[in-house]
């Protein structure tokens, strides 16, 4: 698709269509930078009796004809631009003291004091979703404000870093290598990812988020409420542990050839 934005007005059709009955049964549908990955389409199951007539498709066979029309009935669509709904974005208490911080505000060409202002004044919105459970990528930052990654990544990047590369700005819910750009720390990153949770990710794709700017020594635990995510964030059971829709881990989510989409 031609960007990210392409990608999220595709991606909110699908499961606009999958909620009026309208796709072929799949398992998964899954947003990434600039493209949607459906996984499973089948379009029959065999009756289980081993045995085939003369000319009968075989289960494979099936799967490739649904694979075939449903791309052919693709082409036809008209997919509106994403639709912005004013829901209230999930507000993430950051302290900005990354080790990061100065060299982000020298490409950005001003005092280290003002990175906290120009990121947290951002309406950022939750693009999609990989590399770890609970990690997503948000846009929102303008083209002006974009960072490369590190030349050398980190082998080790604490749970809570808020970090920047390329247009995405991401919280890291757990430690784990790294060659984003660090600029600051959310304090209690627990909630970025509970598995007892319906939905387990807080940040799911479409959240708006809004960073709020805390000091460290103010900081109690409690002094900015995390909301819980809402049922209707996601569809019904699409963001258990291991759903790659709302960050669950699987082959792709971070391609080594794309230089920012990549942690």
């Amino acid at each position: 698709m031609a960007d990210g934005e392409h990608a999220e007005a595709f991606h909110a059709e699908l499961l606009r269509r999958r909620e009026r009955g309208e796709l072929p049964a799949v398992r998964e549908i899954v947003p990434a930078a600039r493209t949607v990955l459906l996984d499973g389409i089948h379009d029959g199951v065999h009756d289980g009796t081993g045995e085939r007539t003369p000319g009968e498709r075989t289960p494979r066979e099936h799967a490739a004809g649904a694979r075939e029309r449903f791309a052919r009935d693709l082409a036809s669509w008209r997919v509106e631009p994403p639709q912005r709904e004013g829901r209230e974005p999930v507000e993430i208490p950051v302290v900005y003291d990354g080790p990061d911080l100065d060299e982000v505000a020298a490409i950005w060409g001003v005092p280290a004091g003002e990175v906290a202002a120009l990121h947290s004044r951002t309406a950022f919105r939750v693009a999609f979703c990989g590399f770890a459970p609970g990690f997503g990528y948000l846009t929102g930052l303008p083209e002006r404000l974009h960072v490369p990654r590190r030349t050398t990544p980190r082998t080790r990047v604490p749970a809570g870093a808020v970090a920047l590369a390329g247009p995405y700005t991401g919280v890291y819910p757990r430690p784990s290598p790294g060659g984003w750009q660090i600029v600051g720390r959310m304090p209690d990153p627990g909630a970025l990812w509970d598995p007892a949770r319906e939905p387990a990710a807080l940040l799911v794709p479409g959240t708006p988020v809004r960073f709020v700017a805390v000091g460290a020594g103010a900081w109690d635990g409690g002094a900015v409420a995390l909301p819980a995510p809402r049922a209707g964030d996601v569809p019904a059971g699409r963001a258990r542990a291991g759903d790659s829709s709302a960050g669950g881990p699987r082959v792709g989510d971070s391609p080594a050839g794309d230089s920012q989409v990549g942690t």
